[in-house]
């Protein structure tokens, strides 16, 4: 009998396990690494150049809670406009769960774009900046940190107009969406 109530649970879990149909960011990253369609990018926040800067302590306690960008594009062509409605429409569909807290919204001359995080007020593990153009497509920025501070991303937005960066290393992303 103890047996039996075992595998019933074991199948229970199972199944309500398996049944999860939203899948995660992190996943929806991952899966996507290969596909043609995307371009995948790992930056490190050395690539800022912010160790070059002369910043204020505040500066570089948002600094230090940075880790690492996660960029993740879809670029459009008259080719993939199905592909590119149904990630978009999956990408809006797991940024529309809960645990995401919407932080703004923004019209840029990109596109449209929504930054929203994860974690509590005082201590963000992650925000997210999405933006698409219907014509160009769309990009899927991760910033990852330890305890980031909505207003550390003022700071931080200063210390980049403080440092030499000018978008070296990134080019394959404008490069990406312009041809």
């Amino acid at each position: 009998m103890k047996q039996f109530r075992n595998t019933i649970l074991i199948l229970l879990v199972t199944i309500v396990t398996s049944c999860s149909s939203t899948q995660s960011l992190q996943e929806y990253y991952i899966d996507n690494t290969e596909n043609p369609n995307f371009l995948h990018l790992d930056v490190p926040t050395s690539i800022l150049k912010l160790d070059e800067a002369d910043l204020t302590e505040s500066q570089k306690t948002a600094l230090s809670s940075l880790k690492k960008l996660n960029i993740l594009a879809f670029k459009k062509t008259n080719e993939n406009t199905p592909q590119y409605i149904a990630e978009k429409q999956q990408v809006k569909a797991i940024l529309s769960n809960s645990i995401y807290t919407e932080l703004m919204k923004m019209n840029t001359e990109f596109g449209r774009a929504t930054v929203k995080y994860l974690g509590d007020d005082n201590a963000i593990d992650e925000v997210i900046i999405y933006g698409d153009n219907d014509e160009k497509g769309f990009a899927l920025i991760r910033v990852l940190g330890n305890d980031m501070n909505p207003a550390h991303f003022v700071q931080l937005l200063q210390a980049v107009q403080k440092s030499d960066y000018k978008g070296e290393g990134l080019g394959a992303l404008g490069d990406f969406l312009k041809g």
